[in-house]
């Protein structure tokens, strides 16, 4: 019948052919893999004793951006189609992750920022480091959960190998993760102290090496040539 055929060359034409796709995708996923490299660097123990809490803050810092950029790619560079009337439940749950994880991003963009700034003798409010930290990792959690949902529907996703249940299960441990260390970060107004330091960077280095596992099993198979 000429209506599949149609609809597959529509297909290739706005969201790319096999080839231009997992280029798309292997650049999302390096630039998660990096982000989280850094983010686990910066929770390792000893880290922030060797090089200072200011350059342990500036990589906190620079593996946002990297999470940032990644997501940008998730959003708008994949061919992730926008929600529209005949959306499949599974598109929409892909789309709507991919969005409020980059807004997840952005959060943990200004929250580490602040936290950089504050270390430099900048007077900044630590609600402005925790804060952003809290929503960006609620962000993360609830992206996760329709990422897993996605996955139960990756027939009708725009590429079924853009969602795993390895990669997304990991993802969903790292939001665990990172959760559990935004709380554990809160300062607490009596003493003006962090609630459980050790905690949130436990949390944080188990999060960012489950991400980075996500990161990674994500990434397409190189076609043997």
């Amino acid at each position: 019948m000429a209506v599949p055929e149609q609809s597959g060359v529509t297909s290739q034409r706005r969201w790319g052919r096999g080839a231009e796709r997992s280029l798309r995708l292997r650049r999302e996923s390096w630039g998660f893999a990096i982000g989280s490299l850094l983010f686990a660097l910066g929770a390792w123990p000893g880290y922030a004793s060797a090089v200072g809490v200011v350059a342990d803050n500036v990589t906190y810092f620079i593996g946002s951006l990297f999470f940032t950029l990644a997501a940008l790619v998730q959003l708008t560079l994949t061919g992730r189609p926008l929600p529209h009337h005949g959306s499949t439940s599974g598109e929409q749950f892909d789309w709507y992750s991919a969005a409020i994880q980059f807004i997840g991003t952005l959060l943990f963009n200004v929250s580490t920022l602040a936290a950089w700034l504050q270390s430099t003798g900048v007077d900044i409010d630590v609600r402005h480091v925790w804060r952003p930290d809290l929503y960006g990792s609620a962000a993360f959690l609830i992206a996760s959960g329709l990422a897993v949902a996605a996955t139960t529907k990756r027939e009708s996703l725009w590429d079924p190998n853009a969602r795993t249940w390895w990669s997304t299960w990991f993802g969903m441990a790292g939001s665990i993760a990172f959760g559990v260390s935004a709380v554990a970060a809160i300062v607490l107004p009596s003493s003006g102290t962090v609630a459980n330091a050790a905690l949130a960077n436990l949390g944080t280095f188990i999060g960012a090496l489950c991400f980075l596992a996500a990161a990674l099993l994500a990434l397409p198979q190189r076609r043997a040539r």
